[in-house]
């Protein structure tokens, strides 16, 4: 399921049929920087947002959703320089799709995926855990689905909550009708995270570091998962991908934090986030 939006601008305080005096007042006025710096734009936009059925036309927005929690092997597309700046009305600002990483083994780009996450797992976690996720991902004892959900960052949390309900129905309905991702016993799930750079100082053992989720309803799942490990992706990916992150002015370093979740602790999930997310 892929969500466009449709908006629209609700300027307070101006006529419409002031807007050419307006501008022209601006005109004349440009070359007085202090009465634009303390200048305050008072706008209200107002967001509309529209689900629908994937679809071919939604390749090139999908991409460039994915790009925000991937990896080496994909690269930003290059902007036209005549693009338009208020973008295409059917952007897509949102995704959610669940792919059976089981019954599609061979698949150039899911192996690769795998093959990624399995060396990732290697450097930053324990030898049990690496084991385990090996033998999910490897294995055919169990059936695995990859979980898909991303949004623009500047896109509000709500949209999340109906994202994820619908995709429960058409997961529910798959399993009525044995289709592949209705036969997922477990969900993999990658998370942008980041974690407070550190300061090096000696001295007693320093607490933990306290990971943070990009996306707040994310920690939901990460509390019901079995299996999960994070790695730093400041190296690894560029400054489309990653980006620079602060929390409250403390430099953040950004990481990818990897969930594996039973898919029968999926209610559990839509209940934290239907009572984080709803209004």
């Amino acid at each position: 399921m892929a969500s466009s939006a449709k908006r629209r601008a609700i300027e307070t305080g101006l006529n419409p049929q002031d807007s050419d005096e307006s501008s022209d007042e601006g005109l004349e006025d440009s070359g007085d920087e202090d009465n634009e710096d303390s200048e305050e734009i008072n706008e209200e936009v107002i967001v509309d947002f529209e689900a629908h059925t994937i679809s071919d036309n939604d390749f090139h927005g999908i991409k460039t959703l994915l790009q925000q929690v991937s990896y080496r092997d994909i690269h930003q597309a290059e902007v036209p320089e005549d693009s338009d700046d208020e973008g295409d009305p059917d952007e897509v600002f949102g995704v959610i799709s669940m792919v059976n990483l089981t019954e599609r083994q061979g698949v150039e780009c899911l192996e690769k995926l795998k093959d990624m996450l399995i060396e990732q797992c290697a450097k930053s976690s324990s030898p049990d855990v690496q084991e385990r996720f090996e033998q999910l991902l490897l294995g055919n004892g169990h059936s695995v689905g990859l979980l898909l959900s991303e949004r623009f960052v500047n896109v509000p949390p709500q949209i999340a909550l109906p994202m994820h309900k619908q995709l429960q129905k058409e997961m529910a309905e798959a399993q009525r009708t044995n289709k592949p991702s209705g036969k997922c016993q477990f969900c993999l799930m990658i998370s942008k995270t980041c974690k407070p750079v550190k300061k090096s100082r000696s001295g007693p053992a320093q607490p933990k570091e306290e990971l943070l989720f990009v996306n707040d309803e994310e920690e939901f799942f990460y509390e019901q998962a079995t299996l999960k490990f994070s790695y730093c992706v400041q190296d690894e990916a560029d400054s489309c991908a990653t980006g620079k992150w602060s929390y409250d002015d403390v430099p953040m370093k950004p990481f990818r934090t990897v969930m594996v979740i039973p898919t029968d602790k999926m209610g559990a999930v839509m209940d934290k986030m239907t009572e984080y997310l709803t209004v």
